[in-house]
């Protein structure tokens, strides 16, 4: 990927010109738009490759955009918002988006979370062969391959963000491993956990919903309560 291609959408200009000038500066292309109806128009019209979308906006909510760009896409989305407290970042979390910052924040921060979710994101090979290769993991019904992001479960094929794909191949890579949400959040964003959050927990609801797990009699990913999470062979 040559060119990275970063859509900010908040309507609040200063915002939006401040994030521009820190991206720019480390070599993205940025476009802006000020509401979510043009943020989608962007969208269609131009290859973006990862999204900073406000939440409070007139009009269409970052979270109702964030929804419509779940429709069709598995592009990374961070949050933007004032709103700090846990059910707001529950809230964004569900919604679809696989970060959530809180203002004001930090733009070093910012844009260290963006090298973070990119570095995920770029890792999908849009290319990839329909079969799988050779880094690949079976477990019972489930098929998950490290190259070409892809996963199969009972044949179908379970469209995932870069997030919940890492978090899967975590748990899938290391069978009968109890892993606590602090551990799952360490290795799969690669930060220290500072402060109890609901974060993982969202995205692995997330994940199940994807997987049917509620249709599951015998769950892939199982809850050992009062530990975490684990994946049996």
């Amino acid at each position: 990927m040559s060119q990275i291609n970063i859509l900010v959408v908040d309507d609040e200009r200063e915002i939006a010109e401040l994030v521009e000038i820190y991206l720019v500066s480390d070599g993205y292309r940025v476009f802006k738009a000020y509401n979510a109806e043009d943020g989608l128009r962007i969208l269609g019209e131009q290859e973006i490759h990862l999204v900073l979308l406000d939440i409070m906006m007139p009009g269409m909510s970052g979270l109702d955009m964030c929804r419509r760009i779940r429709e069709s896409s598995n592009i990374p989305v961070i949050m933007l918002s004032a709103k700090s407290t846990d059910l707001d970042k529950i809230v964004g979390l569900t919604g679809g988006a696989d970060d959530y910052v809180t203002k004001p924040f930090n733009p070093l921060e910012l844009t260290a979370r963006v090298k973070s979710q990119l570095r995920r994101y770029t890792q999908l090979n849009p290319n990839a062969s329909n079969q799988f290769g050779g880094n690949e993991i079976h477990i019972r019904e489930m098929s998950i391959n490290k190259d070409n992001h892809r996963v199969l479960i009972d044949g179908e094929d379970i469209k995932l963000t870069p997030i919940e794909f890492d978090i899967l191949f975590l748990l899938a890579s290391h069978p009968g491993k109890v892993f606590s949400t602090d551990e799952i959040f360490e290795k799969v964003w690669n930060e220290k956990v500072y402060e109890a959050n609901n974060t993982v927990m969202v995205h692995i609801r997330r994940l199940r919903g994807k997987m049917k797990e509620d249709q599951r009699e015998n769950k892939i990913i199982t809850t050992v309560w009062g530990v975490g999470y684990k994946i049996e062979k």
